[in-house]
């Protein structure tokens, strides 16, 4: 496994996940350390939800917490990792970074892989990285649709295609599953889950406003797109969070 250098000193056990308290440019330098080193890697976000379903998925909490980069996605971590006195600088989204690495791997000639969504979602977004990113080397692409069976083959594709970096837009805990699973299979350097960002990319979907993002609504936003979906997640699971932020600030004094 990987062993992360420049995050020392800067990773965190916050509310039964660890967290690295790292800005985006760290992030994008820690990336690139794993790219170098060649050894396959999963990288992790955290938000809300994620550290609910953790509480209750052993497994998912084990596969989260061995990952050698952990990212404060969401705005909520970012507020209860101060109100409980750590140092978290910025989110680091899922969405955002996808973004800086697809730019830097044009730069650095990086080959990233695309997996997940539907067929038309996926092959939009190759296309949009196309025309922004005329350097860019795609090594491959693939729909999320397919049978369990598959998976091996999938991952063998993968291995196949010698990626650099890869993306896999299911949602949680599956993305982290799947990557967790097949990751020595496949021996891309650095694979991350992007949960929806492909259909927010294609435009199948629309992404909060900045300000909203910022002020920790995007949650909101998403809510009011997808009421019935989104309750039990936002709601629910908002309230949930903050009982466990609240039960952590007690223990803590």
């Amino acid at each position: 496994m990987y062993v992360a250098e420049g995050n020392i000193g800067k990773r965190v056990e916050f509310l039964g996940s660890q967290l690295d308290c790292l800005t985006m440019s760290e992030t994008i330098e820690e990336v690139e350390r794993i790219v170098e080193s060649r050894i396959p890697t999963q990288h992790v976000v955290i938000n809300a939800n994620k550290v609910n379903l953790m509480a209750k998925n052993p497994e998912l909490k084990a596969i989260v917490n061995d990952c050698p980069l952990i990212n404060a996605d969401g705005q909520s971590i970012v507020w209860a990792g101060r109100i409980l006195g750590y140092d978290v600088p910025e989110r680091v989204t899922g969405i955002d970074l996808f973004s800086e690495l697809v730019a830097l791997a044009a730069e650095k000639g990086w080959r990233p892989f695309y997996f997940g969504a539907t067929e038309e979602i996926v092959e939009a977004v190759v296309a949009k990285h196309r025309e922004e990113y005329p350097d860019l080397e795609i090594a491959g692409y693939r729909n999320g649709y397919f049978d369990e069976s598959e998976s091996l083959s999938i991952a063998e594709q993968i291995r196949d295609s010698k990626a650099d970096l890869l993306f896999v837009a299911f949602s949680s805990p599956q993305k982290e599953f799947w990557i967790n699973e097949y990751k020595d299979v496949m021996k891309v350097p650095f694979a991350m889950g992007v949960g929806g960002s492909f259909d927010v990319l294609a435009g199948k979907t629309k992404r909060a406003p900045v300000w909203m993002q910022k002020s920790g609504l995007e949650w909101f936003y998403r809510f009011i797109q997808e009421p019935r979906r989104m309750f039990s997640r936002s709601v629910k699971g908002n309230a949930s969070f903050l009982f466990k932020v609240g039960k952590a600030k007690m223990h803590r004094h």
